[in-house]
């Protein structure tokens, strides 16, 4: 029986849940049944209303930010413990009313969301690419082959590469 705990809090341990029964890539432990396979894109129920969030702001709005980021907020609860950081960027950034903060809850989330991808091993869904903006020194995820920078919006809205 004592070997069996100390089995299971190294488990625990191992997969940085906060909890028993949140699973990792740990092989004989079960994944979240929404969490997408390794190798599979992230779901279009987070990276749909993300994509939503980076037009808008790349465009200097607002406007729907509060509906795209609780989009994401919900689908975000069906990957399981490890897309907590998604499910808490998401939510602090439905609550954001101002340009620039919403444009600071953005790159926490796109944060979240690029750490969850790389840890998963999952790819980007097909036509969605990478970008980076050395001057605000951060990532995010983007549809086209023109930069839409949602950090500058307007004023820059070039400014950055390609990964």
């Amino acid at each position: 029986m004592k070997r069996l705990l100390i089995a299971a809090l190294l488990a625990n341990a191992a997969c940085g849940s906060g909890g028993f029964g949140f699973a990792c890539s740990m092989p004989g432990l079960r994944e979240p049944p929404g969490a997408p396979a390794a190798g599979a894109p992230m779901p279009a129920s987070i990276i749909d209303p993300y994509l939503k969030l980076q037009t808008a702001l790349a465009q200097d709005r607002v406007d729907d930010v509060r509906a795209s980021a609780g989009e994401i907020a919900t689908a975000s609860t069906a990957l399981g413990a490890p897309a907590m950081k998604i499910d808490t960027a998401a939510v602090q950034l439905a609550a954001a009313t101002e340009l620039a903060d919403a444009r600071e809850k953005f790159r926490t989330l796109t944060d979240a969301m690029v750490t969850y991808m790389d840890g998963k091993h999952l790819k980007a869904p097909d036509g969605v690419r990478k970008a980076y903006c050395p001057m605000a020194r951060k990532s995010w995820l983007q549809k086209g082959d023109t930069l839409a920078n949602p950090y500058y919006g307007t004023a820059m809205p070039t400014c950055g590469e390609f990964k």
